[in-house]
């Protein structure tokens, strides 16, 4: 078990929050990384425990109306045993990134910034615009309607179905309104920092977790990939992560294409007869699971309404905005959302060249600390960037709005290409002990060395 102590001269106090279907244990590795790296004198680790298992479905308001308390007693419990917080830090894994910045946003409201310096705000596969398939057709709609009914309140404010408590506008986009609590506490914090999965991400999609408009990592086979030196060709640069192949190594004979397609055939058929096989039994348990755990979850949310849950909600209902206010379970939702492909908006059409006006227009608000989203670019020009070259993804416009605001508050973005398994969601957190998922370890050092500030 990780030692998430520390001795009373730690004055940073940093945050785990877990994801969906969550238990502390999937963030231990993580919890493990940081102790090894700061020692019990400089730093006090706090893993969120209240969000755990199927209480993940209660929604995100909830979820960080809890993890705001949990840290809040954590700060008065060491108080009280002689240290003094001064210092503070939130990790996000997956859903654990929004619950996170909703906490941020109450946090900020309830004056704990006044008195505790927000220093790190880090996400991991974290779906910021949703899970919200970016298609079109009825098919494609027909699974943004369903999906988003089956993780109860959660699930509707992940699909962006709900009306967020008199705003007429779902949770997601009231937690990235530029005058919103939650981007002004978000804004506070010293560095924003978020790892967003390439591929094979069965959970969140690199769109979302990569708070992107675009996604240039459809066809890998057709680019060239430029990582970081000294992690492992897992860490891609975030200045140039993709470029043109050689064309030596993009004209392959026919004899190579045939072994090539070959490979890649075979050594998914093992992949495609478990899916087969196991996923409509896995959809059935699935659907039906979340009928029950909807129903749990609903009960919950009324108990804790009542201030029957353990929580006086009221003490976590400040305005939300600075302007006025009404202006095979788990396997089975990934393998569901897996099977939805992406679809573009086409090139030269008044719709796509609205999104990159939009795109390209300053935010009309204030924010309290502008930061660079970019990286300090080199004198020497870089090469061929496609990432910039690929087509706009068919976003909903609030989704468009949500990207802009929060590149407009700052954020350093690393995508990660998990190699060995084909769940890097859990991977990119090292969530499995096991070798074939400890690429998640190169993640953490990456994470660790270059950014994370004590």
């Amino acid at each position: 078990m990780v030692n998430t102590g520390s001795s009373r001269e730690a004055q940073h106090l940093c945050v785990l929050v877990h994801g969906l279907w969550g238990n502390p244990n999937h963030l231990e590795q993580m919890a493990l990384a940081l102790r090894e790296k700061h020692p019990e004198q400089s730093l006090h680790i706090l893993v969120a425990k209240r969000n755990s298992g199927s209480f993940t479905y209660d929604g995100i308001e909830l979820g960080g109306e809890r993890v705001c308390q949990e840290i809040e007693e954590e700060i008065e419990k060491l108080a009280k045993e002689g240290q003094e917080i001064k210092r503070l830090s939130l990790v996000g894994y997956s859903l654990g990134g929004l619950v996170a910045r909703y906490a941020v946003g109450l946090l900020d409201s309830k004056g704990v910034f006044d008195k505790i310096t927000p220093v790190n705000f880090n996400t991991f596969a974290t779906p910021h615009l949703g899970v919200r398939t970016p298609l079109r057709g009825w098919h494609n709609h027909l699974w943004n309607v369903l999906g988003a009914r089956t993780l109860s309140q959660s699930g509707r404010q992940l699909f962006t179905i709900d009306k967020f408590r008199g705003t007429d506008k779902p949770l997601l986009e009231v937690l990235a309104d530029p005058e919103s609590i939650f981007v002004k506490g978000l804004a506070k914090f010293e560095r924003r920092t978020l790892y967003t999965n390439v591929v094979n991400d069965l959970s969140a999609v690199h769109y979302t977790t990569g708070i992107a408009k675009k996604d240039p990592y459809i066809n890998l086979d057709k680019l060239k990939l430029n990582y970081l030196e000294g992690y492992d060709n897992i860490i891609l640069d975030p200045k140039n992560p993709v470029s043109p192949l050689d064309p030596e190594e993009s004209q392959f004979t026919f004899s190579e294409r045939f072994v090539k397609t070959s490979q890649t055939t075979f050594g998914r058929l093992p992949f495609l007869m478990a899916m087969i096989v196991f996923v409509p039994v896995g959809v059935v348990a699935f659907l039906l699971n979340s009928v029950v755990q909807s129903l749990r979850s609903n009960r919950r949310i009324k108990l804790h309404e009542m201030g029957l849950a353990g929580i006086e909600p009221q003490n976590y209902r400040m305005p939300l905005l600075f302007k006025g206010m009404r202006g095979a379970v788990e396997d089975a939702y990934e393998n569901l959302n897996n099977a939805q492909s992406q679809e573009y908006l086409v090139a030269g059409t008044e719709e796509e060249s609205a999104t990159e006006e939009s795109g390209s227009s300053q935010s009309s608000s204030s924010l309290d600390k502008p930061v660079n989203v970019h990286h300090e670019s080199s004198e020497n020009p870089s090469p061929r960037d496609l990432s910039r070259d690929s087509p706009t993804l068919a976003l909903a416009p609030h989704q468009f709005r949500m990207v802009q605001t929060l590149d407009s508050v700052g954020w350093r973005k690393y995508p990660v290409h998990i190699h060995k398994v084909r769940h890097s969601h859990a991977a990119i957190v090292f969530r499995v002990n096991k070798p074939r998922y400890d690429e998640g370890k190169v993640v953490f050092r990456h994470w660790l060395d270059e950014e994370f500030i004590l």
